[in-house]
């Protein structure tokens, strides 16, 4: 529960100036990795990017007048080795750096890498046998592998991980792992996320004997099939971006990961700070910055 207490500094001329101090909470997704652009055009889809590592925190204790550098992180650009997204950022004053990491990723069978690149989560991982890439401990989890039990399964790449969830191996389904709906109340207030989730895996693309994977609610891109482009993630959900998919002689790029968000709330029944977008609900306000920006205490 936040509180709110107040200091008053007595000066030489009599007056009296007061100062307060108040706990907040913060909401620090960052942002989607990309996908790679090629996968050489040999029927070999490209892995999913991951999602923005999720990081919350409670009880941040704030100082009136104090100013807050809040940095939203964008989504990794899709090129020929895949980007992983931008760190989100809030910090300043005495409060510990909340820093979110971007996603990481995904891999290709040619140029390199076919692993998924480490990140918030991990990217997904294409080409047969070559791993998701690594999610950040308390942030997010582990893209999906490109796992080949049978040769049916060959032309599939595996989805990004998500802040709710590692991605499945390819041959399982190719989807991006699972965004967090922990934060549903403040999606609903703020009008964020997706489907009242932060933070999906993009899904992985396939060869043009299968449709592309499809990623859950979180803001993930979907996989393509055949030489169709895989989908950007959702702006401002810290969504990874779906692979491309491959067909013998041609692929699809893949897309874009999605922007990352930072949400301040603090309990109160009216408007301390300034800074985003501010909306009240439930005896919380909030401030939304969907870019850059400074929050003032």
């Amino acid at each position: 529960m936040t509180s709110f207490g107040y200091n008053v500094l007595g000066f030489g001329s009599g007056v009296a100036v007061a100062s307060a101090e108040y706990n907040i909470d913060t909401l620090v997704i960052a942002g989607g990795g990309s996908a790679c652009t090629s996968s050489g055009g040999n029927g070999w889809g490209m892995g999913g990017g991951g999602a923005g590592g999720l990081l919350a925190a409670t009880g941040l204790e704030v100082s009136s007048t104090t100013q807050y550098t809040v940095t939203v992180g964008a989504g990794g650009t899709k090129a020929a080795n895949s980007n992983n997204g931008s760190n989100s950022v809030v910090s300043g004053g005495s409060i510990t750096t909340q820093t979110a990491i971007g996603g990481g990723g995904g891999g290709s069978k040619s140029p390199n890498p076919r692993e998924g690149k480490d990140g918030g989560s991990g990217g997904g991982g294409a080409f047969y046998n070559n791993a998701g890439g690594s999610g950040t401990p308390g942030q997010g989890n582990d893209g999906g592998s490109a796992a080949r039990p049978s040769f049916l399964d060959n032309a599939r790449a595996a989805g990004g991980g998500g802040a709710g969830g590692a991605a499945n191996a390819s041959y399982v389904d190719g989807n991006g792992g699972a965004g967090s709906s922990s934060y549903s109340a403040w999606a609903t207030v703020t009008s964020t996320g997706d489907s009242g989730s932060y933070a999906s895996g993009g899904s992985g693309g396939r060869g043009q004997a299968e449709s592309g994977g499809t990623s859950p609610a979180g803001g993930g891109g979907d996989g393509a099939q055949s030489s169709n482009s895989g989908s950007d993630g959702s702006a401002n959900t810290g969504g990874g971006a779906g692979g491309g998919g491959s067909s013998p002689g041609a692929s699809g790029p893949g897309g874009n990961g999605g922007s990352g968000i930072v949400i301040i709330r603090y309990q109160s029944g009216t408007q301390v700070g300034s800074g985003g977008t501010v909306t009240s609900s439930g005896g919380y306000t909030y401030h939304t910055f969907t870019s850059s920006g400074t929050y003032t205490a």
